[in-house]
């Protein structure tokens, strides 16, 4: 196919922050991208929406900020084992609250507005690449193409499955739920409390709206026959904090969403010359609550890759994959790594009573392993 021909620089598959990001950064930089969502916006999505403040000069460096969307500013963290034993302490570089039905919806805008064309309830079949280029087949298009591809699919997608990536081959024992209530609760405050096989998340989003979120073992689902309730009022209660907060909530979703087969295998970074970015690239375990900054800082890398290498389209397209690869692999994989040693500790009594007395009782050892799971500031 003549380089003419090719109907975008870029595809985006999936719409999240690490999608979302990328498009405008490479849109604002003159490059012709087409970003593809399966889900119409707004919509909620399985996420802690907890990010660490080290994303802040990013964003606010390219109007991205969602300053008048009211996020919360949190700056107190609470540990709590599965029996109650509580412990907090600061957090030293702090982090904001914000809902993804609100903040991917922001994003969306500044996409459209960048000039991105934004494909949305419209979910991507497959993709190919084939004669330095890319082929992609959507429920309602066929034949899109594009001389890169970035695949921002999320944690697990169908699309895993058409590029028989290894984990997805694997169960895994993992589901997520979440819910949005409004609470009595301190504004400024993350918890993470834990029960018998998992960890629960809450802290303030924008408005007087509160993110409760948490991963279990699926033994808990199936030994109460797939029964949430069930399950939460006789497994997660037994926290003490949690049986308080579930008492005193009101739910403010019909249902709660739910994932199922969470997976924190190592990923390829670059998969049939497609390069990955945010869950797809790699998940840090929800407890160190930093995905969705790494899914921002993730944006910023492989489009600067993208750009600094663009070349008016005369790329070398194995130069732009090695450079990605290393600046992701520098900057994320030992904070993965990490992030799985430190979930070890949590979602048995003896464990998580262990973590929180270590947490309370040697205070720098605490705020070094928080360190290890959250980057430094960047722009």
């Amino acid at each position: 196919m003549h380089k003419e021909e090719i109907d975008f620089d870029v595809i985006i598959v999936g719409g999240g922050l690490a999608g979302l990001i990328s498009g405008i950064l490479l849109s604002n930089h003159h490059l012709k991208v087409c970003l593809i969502e399966k889900k119409k916006y707004p919509f909620h999505r399985v996420c802690g929406e907890y990010i660490s403040n080290e994303v802040i000069p990013f964003l606010e460096k390219h109007d991205l900020f969602p300053t008048e969307l009211g996020p919360s500013d949190i700056k107190r963290f609470q540990l709590t084992s599965t029996n109650g034993l509580s412990m907090q302490m600061p957090l030293d570089l702090g982090a904001f609250g914000i809902s993804r039905f609100k903040f991917d919806e922001f994003l969306l805008t500044k996409a459209i507005n960048s000039g991105v064309t934004v494909k949305q309830g419209n979910p991507v079949t497959d993709f190919n690449y084939r004669d330095d280029y890319f082929l992609v087949n959507t429920n309602q298009e066929k034949g899109l193409t594009s001389k890169l591809l970035i695949s921002a699919h999320g944690k697990r997608s169908s699309i895993d499955k058409h590029l028989d990536r290894e984990f997805i081959s694997k169960k895994s024992p993992y589901i997520g739920v979440k819910y949005h209530i409004s609470l009595d609760f301190p504004s400024d405050l993350i918890a993470l409390h834990n029960f018998k096989n998992g960890y629960c998340g809450i802290s303030k989003v924008e408005g007087n709206t509160y993110n409760l979120c948490y991963l279990s073992h699926r033994s808990n689902l199936k030994k109460y026959n797939g029964d949430i309730k069930a399950m939460e009022e006789r497994v997660l209660w037994r926290n003490p904090y949690l049986k308080d907060i579930y008492r005193n909530a009101n739910f403010l979703f019909d249902k709660p969403e739910v994932i199922n087969e969470i997976s924190f295998d190592t990923k390829p970074i670059v998969e049939d010359h497609a390069l990955m970015v945010g869950d797809s690239a790699g998940m840090i375990t929800p407890l160190c609550g930093n995905g969705m900054a790494m899914a921002i800082h993730g944006a910023k890398m492989v489009s600067e890759t993208i750009i600094d290498n663009w070349n008016d389209g005369d790329f070398d397209r194995s130069k732009i994959e090695t450079e990605y690869a290393s600046r992701w692999s520098r900057h994320f994989s030992n904070r993965i790594r990490v992030g799985r040693e430190i979930q070890k500790l949590f979602g048995s009594t003896v464990l998580s009573n262990f973590s929180v007395l270590l947490a309370k009782t040697i205070k720098p050892l605490s705020r070094g392993l928080m360190s290890l799971t959250h980057g430094e500031p960047f722009s």
